[in-house]
């Protein structure tokens, strides 16, 4: 059994190197997740993975069934979850190719199904989101990253917009004077219902363009697709590093 999983967004529709053994189509409580459950070994390790947005990359975030992805990966015996994301970056730093692995998030979203806990309750639940990562799993890919020789951004505030297009280079100028340094529009409520199920969650987050108002000129996908391939290049010399070690 995996206990291990990769989610992966955009640019990351595939492994290089799991040797797949299983695909499974399940069902959820909640309806379809976003695609079948690959099941494969990766360096050694059993290791799940599932398309966030289709393996045809064809679900737009705002429509991406969050409770089923993770409840899915929670019922076949996952614990430890890393979500690669692509992302705009805020922080001067933050250039297109680069790694960021976030520590925080602000929510910017509206109307997503966000948690588990809404019918058939005998007490309102809370959940304790202040460190909305899991600090250990964290910790393993900034070990992996240095092992691997790979220049990571340790920290960021992750800002998630709701999509699907970009922001203006007003709301990104609101995101910076939140706090944000970098903007996404997957990583909530994917975060929180993780921590709902009690699993093990922290991000991969490739930065693909600078964020509006930050770069020279207008945001182009064939931009962002250069950038992804250098960044998913990086992402999967992580991933081979930090599997081994969980």
């Amino acid at each position: 059994m995996a206990e291990i999983a990769i989610i992966g967004g955009t640019g990351l529709t595939t492994l290089k190197n799991l040797a797949i053994t299983e695909r499974q189509i399940l069902q959820t409580p909640y309806g379809e997740p976003s695609g079948p459950v690959i099941s494969g070994v990766l360096n050694g390790k059993n290791v799940v993975f599932l398309a966030r947005h289709g393996y045809g990359h064809t679900i737009p975030p705002h429509k991406i069934n969050y409770r089923a992805n993770l409840w899915v990966l929670q019922e076949i015996g996952v614990k430890n979850i890393i979500a690669v994301a692509a992302v705009g970056g805020i922080r001067a730093d933050l250039t297109p190719g680069s790694i960021v692995i976030p520590d925080q998030i602000i929510d910017y979203t509206w109307s997503r199904h966000a948690t588990y806990f809404e019918e058939g309750l005998t007490h309102v639940t809370h959940i304790d989101f202040s460190l909305p990562y899991c600090e250990t799993l964290r910790q393993s890919l900034l070990a992996a990253a240095k092992a691997a020789g790979l220049a990571v951004a340790a920290s960021g505030t992750y800002g998630a917009t709701q999509g699907p297009r970009l922001e203006t280079a007003a709301e990104v100028n609101r995101l910076e004077r939140d706090g944000c340094d970098l903007v996404g529009m997957t990583g909530m409520p994917e975060a929180a219902l993780a921590r709902e199920l009690g699993l093990c969650y922290a991000s991969c987050a490739v930065v693909a363009n600078q964020a509006a108002g930050r770069g020279p000129s207008e945001i182009t996908m064939q931009d962002i697709e250069h950038n992804l391939v250098i960044g998913m290049d990086k992402v999967r010399t992580l991933l081979e590093h930090v599997i081994p070690a969980l």
